[in-house]
Parts: C-alpha cells; structure tokens; sequence
C-alpha cells in the first residue's frame, strides 16, 4: 500500500537515481497515469508506457508508430501539467505506442516504438511487451518510465529496474488525503 509517506519516499528514491529528475514532472506524470489506470477511456481500461527525461535520445531510440500528433505544437501547449492535454494523452493512450517526456515535463511525442535493447533485463513472469520496452529504455538511458498496465497496475521503472507499482485507487486515497497529525 502505497502512503502518502511511502509516496515522498518514492519520489525521493527515483529522483536520487535520475539526477536530472523535477518532482513535479514525475508528480504529473504519475498523477496523469494513475488517473488512466483507474479511469480508462470511455469505461474500457486501457494501457500506456510515458517516458521521462532525455527526450532526445528516447527519440533516436524509437520510431513512430503513426503520424505524430504533437509534433509541432507550442511547448507550452503540450506540457505534461497542462489540463487541457490530459484529454488528449488520454485519447492518445488508446493507440499503441509511448508517451516521450522531456526533463522539463513537456511531451515532445506520442505513439513511439521503443527500440532500445533487452538485454540484462529481468521482469517479474507475467509482465508484458510494455513493461519490457520500459525496463529496457529506462536501463539503456538512465531514465524514468511509467507503465499503465490494462489491469489498472501503474508501474515505475528507473534504471532498468522495477522501482513501484502502484494501485490507482490506494494511490489516489493517500494523495488526496490530509496529512495525519
């Protein structure tokens, strides 16, 4: 179970790890993808990979699935903290492919193939193709990747490792609620 406590600490652990980390960034991508995983689209659960950090060498590390449909809009308009983007992740996620976050939390791209290799790369059994593209891309370049599982798990990834999972519901209750004291 994941507590507000327990979540500081998270965010502590990953953002040792990934020097470059802004809390807030993972904060919003993490709130964006927990609110996914509990939500889905349209009442149908869905699944999504965000990367975060070094968005320039995720890119040289993928191709594009589709046309991408955030290329060249203003940063401003597609930072990650932008409410007005959460739809459009959102319908975004329905498609295959990651979510490509820079340092400063604007998603410079959508629907990528993560090509990074797979070698020295060990998952719990049952983890799919997405979880292994995370694991994979996160250990090639030192750096964060989220995982919305159709199941509704939010998995966290830095460094090639399995660092969380999270539980929406728990998740959302304990960052919701007030500090006890």
């Amino acid at each position: 179970m994941v507590s507000r406590e327990n979540a500081s600490i998270l965010f502590e652990r990953i953002c040792a790890e990934a020097t470059w980390c802004r809390r807030e960034v993972l904060d919003a991508v993490l709130s964006l993808a927990v609110e996914i995983g509990r939500e889905g689209r349209e009442g149908r659960r869905i699944g999504t990979l965000f990367t975060v950090g070094r968005a320039h060498d995720v890119l040289a590390q993928s191709r594009a699935l589709i046309l991408d449909p955030l290329i060249g809009h203003v940063p401003h308009a597609t930072h990650i903290a932008d409410p007005n983007l959460r739809g459009t992740v959102k319908e975004l996620a329905q498609l295959d492919g990651a979510f490509v976050v820079s340092d400063d939390g604007v998603v410079v791209s959508a629907c990528r193939y993560l090509t990074a290799a797979v070698e020295h790369v060990h998952l719990p059994l049952g983890l799919g193709s997405r979880h292994l593209a995370a694991a994979s891309i996160s250990g090639a370049l030192g750096i964060v990747a989220i995982v919305v599982s159709e199941s509704a798990m939010v998995r966290v990834f830095s460094r090639g490792r399995l660092v969380a999972e999270i539980i929406p519901e728990l998740w959302l209750l304990h960052h919701a609620a007030p500090p006890a004291g």
